[in-house]
């Protein structure tokens, strides 16, 4: 099967906020890897909106994704030192989606962040004869 996926997500920086005020680390380590905590956390000031863009992502991969049974921590947004966004797929998440190539792109502006994620399935190989 080859074909592509699109997934997209608008989130709203104040409930991420009102999340964080509330549940503090059990949102944080429910929803995000460590390495997204780290960098989300490293500048305070861009905290929430970090959050808020990771947390868009995750859903709108979900969606391109179209399965069932996938944890917030089975995708993971990382960042090359260039700044782009990418996506790293893991249990459910990677099980999904084993011939697929994925992108992303995030953006925040006032109190809000999405992402868009395209999902292109990789033809499967013919069988041998």
């Amino acid at each position: 099967m080859s074909g592509l996926r699109v997934g997209i997500d608008l989130v709203q920086l104040s409930r991420v906020a009102e999340s964080l005020a509330t549940f503090g680390d059990r949102f944080l380590t429910r929803v995000f890897t460590p390495d997204e905590v780290a960098y989300a956390t490293a500048a305070p000031s861009e905290t929430v909106s970090r959050l808020a863009a990771r947390l868009a992502a995750k859903e709108a991969a979900k969606k391109a994704l179209s399965t069932e049974g996938i944890g917030w921590r089975d995708i993971e947004v990382r960042r090359a030192p260039s700044g782009a966004p990418s996506l790293r797929l893991h249990g459910a998440a990677a099980a999904a989606a084993p011939d697929s190539d994925l992108a992303v792109s995030l953006s925040h502006e006032g109190d809000y962040a999405t992402a868009v994620v395209v999902m292109h399935l990789r033809p499967a190989p013919s069988p041998t004869p």
